[in-house]
């Protein structure tokens, strides 16, 4: 086994991890994929795309047997997201990869600041 393969496992830990926690798996295996491997930005969000499935799925069943789901709004959001899918893959391959790797950090960014300066609110 390559040592490659194991930093893809490292990658895919860590993501999926993160991922079924809801703090952005996708945002670290991109990242992992584009700086470390040198993969093109539209081909590693295409990998995310599909290394998601099976991580939501058997996270949706974990919160589903916990009863931490409210069904409702999850399939208006559901709904609203494939629209959005519909939407962002339709840009994401008209648009450069330069300019895709500017707005993931600006995105990474504005994600990062809105951590660091909100999120010591109460939730009641």
């Amino acid at each position: 086994m390559s040592l490659d393969w194991i930093w893809y496992g490292c990658a895919g830990l860590l993501a999926g991890a993160a991922g079924s926690l809801g703090i952005g798996g996708g945002g670290i295996l991109i990242v992992f994929l584009t700086l470390f491997f040198g993969t093109d930005q539209l081909k590693a969000q295409g990998t995310n795309l599909l290394f998601f499935i099976p991580v939501a799925v058997f996270a949706v069943i974990i919160y589903a047997r916990k009863g931490l789901l409210k069904w409702r709004p999850i399939l208006f959001a559901a709904g609203c997201g494939l629209l959005g899918v519909g939407i962002g893959a339709a840009l994401a391959t008209v648009l450069q990869s330069a300019l895709l790797h500017k707005l993931f950090a600006g995105l990474l960014v504005l994600i990062g600041c809105k951590e660091l300066f909100c999120s010591g609110k109460k939730q009641e």
